[in-house]
């Protein structure tokens, strides 16, 4: 399919506005599946150096 401008191709037929979206929506998924465990990972780290720090002060 070959588009005579760029927004014809924006367009894309008339369906632009769900071909986008769905482009946009998996990115966002994609991007939530790195992120998320990033930061869960981090959360985790930085509880157990609390607990860490709190069992060396106990003692």
């Amino acid at each position: 399919m070959s588009f005579s401008s760029f927004s014809e191709f924006l367009a894309m037929g008339g369906h632009g506005l769900y071909v986008w979206l769905s482009y946009g929506l998996g990115v966002a998924v994609i991007l939530m599946n790195l992120v998320l465990p990033w930061l869960q990972r981090n959360r985790l780290l930085a509880e157990q150096k609390r607990r860490l720090r709190r069992e060396e002060n106990a003692q």
